[in-house]
């Protein structure tokens, strides 16, 4: 009886012990909720089965992303053994040592940085931008674009009126002036019984909303951050002729044709708009289109276009790299995921499931462009996007800018010219504090 109870004693602590180490084998990844984090999930039960290793997410809302996880990383918590952070984070977390530097990694592994999107390496992983130092791998590519009520611009008697309002045919608009006039044809046009608006813009203040929205205008105006000659000096450049006349375009965009109540509106308030039939358009990410072509509602009646030019070409970047968080006690296996993700056939996956792939042998493979109704719009927005501010002061710049803007979008102070001057005297402020003017 002892040497049974004895065996008893040891098989138990064996398997406590193998518990115990399975248990150990487990990563948690970090990132917004959202649809493509679903897709994400699903993505990962692959890399369980062949590593053993078990998957852990957090998922964070969008309007509280950026506060809990720039929180988790500033006090060096250890929740987060993966993140998918948001491209302008990259300064802060490389200069504060917040992810691990993976150019040894990547060399080790044979994994080849150039098989991605180069403009996705360059805001997803890269600093000092353009630099080859690696703090992330490009995991979510994405970017601002438009949906439309595809039924209701095929209508014969809508596009009748409207070829005699404008003298041309109603389209998806290609130039923010023609998407002025589409947003003014919807607005108060009662079709189906009910009154519809023209679009559905960003004007949230909270978070980054406004900011996002604007500078959808701002770009295709030709607005850039800088002197591209002198780093950090904004004058003639945040408040030139162009940005003033983009910012007046965006508040008379929201002033004409944006439904009741949409002063504080982001991503989420967007798609209601858009799915209640409130609106004949919406801006929004590339990465809520997988799900709005599978909603029983607007699924089979909607379309897609890239975001309009006027003096150029240009799409506001959104998306993501994956890091490996340098306070994780995991941070080897932590690699072992990132090593999975960036194979070919993995990225072909995420693209099937619903995620953004930014691996070169997905997007160039030339039957791409047909592989869903906005895959050729997402590779001619990828090709052209620009970012916020990444330097490591970017929270408060980003604050400044959604402060100015939505107190003259949508409180409607003062002028387009005055917004953009107290912009420039934060800013400046700013990099003064920080010791880079």
């Amino acid at each position: 009886m002892r040497r049974t109870f004895l065996t008893t004693i040891a098989l138990s602590l064996g398997l406590a012990a193998g518990v115990a180490q399975a248990q150990e084998k487990s990563l948690t990844l970090c990132w917004a909720a959202w649809d493509p984090a679903n897709a994400l999930t699903e993505l990962s039960r692959d890399f369980t089965a062949q590593t053993g290793i078990a998957m852990n997410f957090e998922f964070v809302p969008w309007t509280s992303f950026a506060d809990r996880f720039l929180n988790e990383l500033n006090s060096r918590g250890k929740l987060c053994d993966l993140m998918i952070g948001d491209s302008q984070w990259l300064g802060l977390a490389a200069e504060n040592g917040h992810y691990v530097k993976l150019n040894d990694f990547f060399d080790k592994e044979g994994i080849d940085i150039e098989d991605f999107l180069p403009a996705t390496v360059y805001n997803y992983s890269t600093w000092p931008k353009g630099s080859p130092n690696y703090w992330a791998l490009p995991a979510m590519g994405d970017a601002l674009a438009w949906v439309y009520r595809k039924d209701w611009f095929a209508r014969p008697e809508i596009r009748e009126a409207f070829q005699k309002e404008y003298g041309r045919e109603l389209a998806p608009p290609t130039t923010w002036t023609e998407l002025m006039e589409v947003a003014k044809f919807f607005n108060g046009r009662e079709i189906d019984g009910k009154v519809r608006y023209g679009v559905a813009i960003y004007t949230e203040r909270g978070s980054e909303g406004i900011t996002m929205g604007v500078t959808s205008a701002l770009y295709p105006w030709g607005f850039r951050y800088q002197d591209p000659e002198r780093p950090y000096q904004m004058e003639g450049f945040v408040n030139s002729p162009q940005a003033v006349e983009a910012l007046e375009a965006y508040k008379a965009l929201y002033e004409c044709c944006t439904p009741p109540g949409h002063s504080d509106a982001y991503m989420v308030a967007n798609l209601d708009a858009y799915k209640s039939g409130q609106v004949a358009m919406q801006m929004n990410w590339f990465a809520f289109f997988p799900g709005i072509l599978k909603d029983e509602e607007v699924g089979a009646v909607s379309g897609f276009f890239v975001n309009p030019r006027q003096n150029e070409e240009a799409s506001v970047l959104g998306g993501q790299g994956i890091s490996v968080v340098s306070y994780s006690d995991k941070k080897d296996l932590a690699l072992q995921y990132i090593k999975w993700f960036a194979q070919p056939e993995v990225q072909q996956k995420w693209w099937a499931l619903g995620g953004y792939s930014a691996h070169r042998a997905v997007l160039e493979a030339p039957d791409f462009p047909k592989s869903a109704p906005f895959a050729g719009d997402f590779l001619k927005a990828m090709s052209n996007v620009r970012d916020f501010w990444q330097e490591p002061e970017y929270a408060e710049l980003l604050q400044a800018m959604q402060r100015r803007i939505h107190d003259y979008v949508v409180a409607d102070k003062g002028t387009a010219k005055e917004a953009l001057d107290k912009l420039i005297q934060d800013w400046t402020e700013i990099f003064e504090d920080a010791g880079k003017l």
